[in-house]
């Protein structure tokens, strides 16, 4: 789990809050499938109310469960799994402020208290990773494939490019965002030292992916994989701050993040945003 997702999920022990999910309704059921591809519209979304449910409003309920809130770098991960793959799913807001995420029933989805957790018919997961990884395996001849379809030696390089990504790009990422925008959010105020000493972090890493992004497509090979995918939440959030300009600075890295941010699965995570 991110940087990001440690400070908004920790409401019971600090002054960092989530901002307050909307109250009117509990749950969105999200049908990718009913909706254009290609548009990044989630006109298609349906609401049920827990607390008021109307007779004439009828819902399909998705197998498929998402226990999160969109702003959570490691729940958007899972979301842009979902959307990629076209599947329909259920959201369901967990209440941080109230620290829901440290309480029963959720705690029984992800006994470390922590979002997003996911249900697919009997099966609980959570840790965001691994369940993009399974909708990638369990639903690969839905939507987009998210692994390279070669042999061994790709998906050997694919692991090693989800395992960076993972160990290399987020913790420094992560904790950059936090200054550069979670901070703010929470009312508190930027280090400028802790910025220049992470950013001076990110650069290596970048200078890394430039490398790279010379002689492939994307980082594990000419296809978007989750070793892509996965980036997308810190780069969201960086993209809209002065940090920005480590990308871009770099032609293949800026390329590849103009490419992978412009997805229309992700455009759909981007607008529930808003929602």
């Amino acid at each position: 789990m991110g940087t990001i997702q440690r400070f908004v999920a920790i409401p019971l022990q600090s002054s960092f809050l989530a901002p307050p999910i909307k109250p009117l309704h509990s749950s969105l059921h999200l049908s990718p499938s009913h909706s254009n591809s290609n548009s990044s519209s989630n006109s298609n979304l349906k609401f049920r109310s827990k607390a008021s449910p109307s007779p004439t409003v009828s819902v399909t309920m998705a197998g498929i469960k998402v226990h999160g809130v969109p702003m959570s770098t490691a729940t958007m991960r899972v979301l842009a799994a979902l959307y990629e793959k076209d599947l329909d799913f259920e959201l369901i807001p967990v209440d941080m402020r109230a620290g829901a995420h440290k309480q029963e029933p959720f705690l029984s989805l992800n006994p470390f208290g922590q979002i997003p957790a996911l249900q697919d018919g009997d099966l609980s997961l959570f840790e965001s990773r691994a369940i993009t990884e399974y909708i990638a395996e369990e639903y690969s001849e839905k939507g987009e494939k998210l692994e390279c379809p070669g042999c061994k030696k790709v998906k050997a390089t694919t692991k090693v490019w989800l395992q960076v990504e993972g160990q290399q790009f987020d913790p420094v990422a992560s904790k950059l965002a936090f200054e550069r925008v979670f901070k703010g959010m929470f009312g508190k105020t930027t280090d400028p030292a802790a910025v220049e000493e992470l950013e001076g972090k990110l650069v290596k890493v970048l200078d890394i992916y430039e490398a790279r992004l010379s002689k492939s497509e994307f980082l594990a090979c000419d296809c978007f994989t989750l070793a892509d995918l996965h980036h997308l939440p810190a780069l969201h959030y960086l993209m809209g701050t002065d940090s920005k300009k480590l990308f871009e600075s770099r032609s293949k890295v800026h390329e590849w993040v103009q490419k992978i941010t412009s997805r229309p699965a992700w455009t759909k995570v981007v607008a529930l945003l808003k929602q």
